[in-house]
């Protein structure tokens, strides 16, 4: 043997025997070990309660018994032939549907009104900061911040009376009159910066060329609004509409914490009436059967969401 080919022959019987294939495999495996982790967190926080709640739903009245029997549908029947869970529906489609379309008009007008030319920067920084700050409290901060300005003696009453728009104080919260209204109200302040700050990215994504030649054809503001703005926003607005849409039927601190549901069920809410049903009447297992509605109706939201990202994409 020559002492050239003792280098090759020491690396050839130093070097450990592969199976074939096992490479391939190791690479194919690494990928499922980073996302264990996760898919252990999502297996816990959210497959097995949604099994339990689900399971909840078909016993009578579980957590109160000991022994709960299996009762079927009957919470799902009782559920939807209840006057008060359809009453919860319509003012949660009314707080939602209102919030949303409010939240995409304000937001859009403040949007635009700050990509404008016509703004010094210093101005559009002044109110890019004064119309963000209601995106910047919590819930319980907003909460009672509007319960103090809509108080029978708040600053609300005090300006209306002043102005001559009203000859005696309102109680916003508390009368059945005005309470749907007034969280509406207040949720609609707290919500719109969201579109604002998302839909002028979209406005500043929009090449100018656009305009330039529009005008140069001769066309008028609204035109050129109707045929390049809207549209270049289309997907933005869709999908924000929705996730907004998800977000706000399932509202329950702002709620809670200015009317808790009241006066005379005038604001009760899908939210505020399974949280009734659960922690002040103890019905456990009515209330995972409202909650398993909820859970199908977000569902069939997301569903559209995720189709709307698709779209987008």
């Amino acid at each position: 043997m020559t002492s050239a080919s003792l280098p090759a022959r020491v690396q050839q019987l130093g070097s450990p025997t592969r199976r074939p294939g096992s490479g391939k495999a190791k690479t194919t495996l690494v990928p499922y070990g980073y996302l264990t982790p996760t898919m252990v967190l999502l297996v816990v926080l959210m497959v097995i309660p949604i099994v339990m709640v689900i399971s909840y739903s078909l016993m009578d009245n579980v957590i109160m018994k000991k022994n709960p029997q299996f009762v079927a549908f009957k919470h799902y029947s009782d559920i939807l032939t209840s006057e008060s869970f359809w009453t919860a529906v319509t003012n949660t489609l009314f707080f939602t549907g209102v919030s949303v379309i409010a939240h995409l008009v304000i937001g859009l007008a403040f949007a635009m009104m700050l990509n404008t030319g016509l703004l010094g920067n210093r101005t559009k920084a002044i109110f890019r900061t004064i119309y963000v700050l209601p995106w910047l409290f919590t819930v319980a901060i907003i909460a009672v911040l509007w319960r103090l300005l809509l108080e029978p003696n708040g600053v609300v009453n005090y300006l209306l009376m002043a102005g001559h728009l009203t000859g005696t104080q309102v109680e916003w919260l508390s009368q059945p009159e005005t309470a749907l209204f007034a969280v509406t109200f207040i949720n609609i302040w707290s919500g719109y910066p969201f579109y604002m700050t998302s839909l002028l990215a979209g406005l500043q994504g929009i090449p100018a060329d656009y305009y330039e030649a529009a005008q140069v054809d001769g066309a008028s503001p609204w035109q050129r609004f109707t045929s390049i703005t809207l549209p270049q926003l289309k997907p933005i607005i869709i999908s924000m509409a929705l996730l907004d849409f998800i977000w706000t039927t399932q509202q329950f601190a702002l709620i809670w914490m200015t009317t808790g549901g009241g006066p005379l069920g005038t604001t009760e809410m899908l939210s505020t009436y399974t949280y009734k049903l659960a922690f002040s009447k103890y019905q456990f297992g009515t209330a995972s059967a409202a909650a398993v509605i909820v859970l199908v109706i977000s569902m069939i939201l997301a569903f559209f969401y995720v189709r709307a990202q698709k779209a987008r994409d």
